[in-house]
């Protein structure tokens, strides 16, 4: 009888914490529901914890060895997560999400490691279980290699490196793990070689479709291959008949999908060569051509002249924003200028930063208002009655020859388009290429005005020259 309350106290652990996880997702489409959501999402997971260790049913006789290393490990866990997040840099979100999403693509491999030994030591085993043990591995080694890379080349630790023929190398590694995989699955014995084998491989491929990738296109492979991780935990939630890790993996692999194809989109990409690591082309691209022309400067008064006067005003936010760690300043600016009747709001590209929402959670943190913060397509709609364009540190999203230049790298792009309004003034600190390594047509065109410096000062120096309008 008390087996029986104890495997129903489990089911609804595991239940409720299946419906936390669906709220959680549900409440981050929302920006000012997000951090709510993703509490309730946490701690639906340490419901999910808590009633695994009180009611799961023990697997070995060693059952205070267990619980030790288990603890031990939830408190290491804990502590090294919580420092990191505590201390993570705005700027280097990005990188502990990859990092993150690598332990978690690990962690599937293991499991997939794990459970192949109790089959090599008797356990009973079917084809289907077997397949789930093959795909968990796969998936979680690519996943945790390719994150690693992604989270070197983010912080600045790898460069961008393409093997001759690099294309063909991972489509052979992809038809390696095809067929190495489908030998375990076929086997009436387990084998333990190709196992190490197909870890090996899986691992290779993980590293070697990742690396050739440009610092442009990395939020698109970020987003992949935490899809990658979503399923792999997942195939870790079949073989244990865990339906809040299963519930927890379909949705992140699924949410991960949607968001690669709709990055993949917004970057004009194709995610068949992201898979084959043709994707972004290195982020080395130049124009073959050039471009040539001139530029026309502006001083800071000049510019807070422009704005205090407008009527409407867009900012485009960039990773220099995020660099000169000056989302406060310009949250600042825009009470500024609202207070002077001027409606400011923000022209968010999708692609923006380093990562998908990076732009949005930075100016989160800074209290900007979720209304202010418009989708690239909305932006874009009301450009033509903006008067002034603030784009501060991004390059890319705004260049021109996304729409105007076939031979161009990134040609097909949608760009926040914002040649539509009536004056653009661009802060950089220098004329700096874009992430895509390709000269930005905007610096140069007449309705451009170039504010040198760092965004913050700049910032600071605008705010004190409309105050003293």
């Amino acid at each position: 009888m008390t087996e029986i309350l104890g495997l129903s106290l489990l089911e609804a652990g595991y239940l409720v914490a299946s419906v936390t996880f669906i709220l959680g997702l549900k409440m981050l489409s929302s920006p000012d529901k997000a951090r709510k959501g993703n509490l309730i999402a946490g701690y639906g997971m340490g419901l999910a914890i808590v009633v695994t260790l009180l009611f799961k049913e023990e697997l070995s006789s060693d059952k205070w060895l267990n619980y030790t290393l288990i603890i031990a490990g939830l408190l290491i866990g804990t502590l090294i997560g919580m420092r990191m997040a505590v201390k993570v840099k705005m700027t280097a979100m990005p990188q502990m999400v990859s990092f993150f999403n690598g332990m978690g693509g690990a962690c599937a491999a293991v499991i997939s490691i794990v459970e192949f030994n109790h089959v090599q030591h008797g356990a009973a085993v079917d084809t289907g279980m077997m397949v789930v043990i093959v795909l968990g591995l796969i998936i979680g080694s690519v996943s945790f290699a390719g994150s690693m890379v992604a989270y070197g080349k983010l912080e600045g630790k790898v460069a961008d490196k393409a093997l001759p023929a690099g294309q063909m190398i991972n489509i052979l590694l992809l038809l390696a793990i095809l067929v190495v995989g489908a030998l375990m699955v076929a086997s009436a014995e387990p084998q333990p070689n190709l196992l190490y084998i197909l870890l090996a491989i899986s691992l290779m491929y993980g590293v070697l479709f990742v690396m050739p990738i440009g610092g442009a296109d990395m939020p698109v492979v970020i987003s992949l291959l935490n899809s990658f991780t979503g399923v792999a935990a997942a195939f870790g939630g079949f073989l244990y008949g865990n339906q809040a890790m299963l519930t927890g993996g379909i949705l992140v692999g699924s949410a991960g999908t949607i968001l690669t194809v709709l990055m993949c989109t917004a970057m004009n990409r194709s995610l068949t060569n992201v898979i084959i690591g043709s994707f972004g082309g290195g982020g080395s691209a130049v124009r073959g051509d050039g471009v040539q022309g001139n530029i026309k400067e502006i001083t800071a008064t000049d510019a807070a002249i422009l704005m205090a006067y407008a009527s409407k005003v867009s900012v485009v936010p960039g990773y220099g924003l995020a660099v000169a760690q000056a989302q406060h300043t310009v949250h600042n600016l825009e009470k500024l200028l609202a207070d002077k009747g001027v409606d400011m709001t923000y022209a968010i590209h999708p692609v923006a930063g380093r990562m998908p929402g990076h732009m949005n959670v930075l100016l989160a943190e800074a209290d900007v208002p979720y209304p202010k913060l418009l989708e690239m397509e909305a932006a874009n709609d009301d450009m033509s009655n903006t008067d002034v364009v603030l784009v501060i540190g991004a390059n890319d999203v705004v260049n021109p020859a996304a729409e105007n230049d076939p031979s161009s790298p990134i040609y097909g792009m949608p760009i926040v388009d914002v040649l539509k309004a009536k004056h653009v003034i661009v802060m950089k600190r220098s004329m700096g290429k874009g992430y895509a390594g390709i000269e930005n047509e905007l610096f140069f065109h007449e309705k451009n005005s170039m504010l040198f410096g760092d965004a913050k000062d700049s910032l600071e120096k605008l705010i004190s020259e409309i105050k003293a309008l």
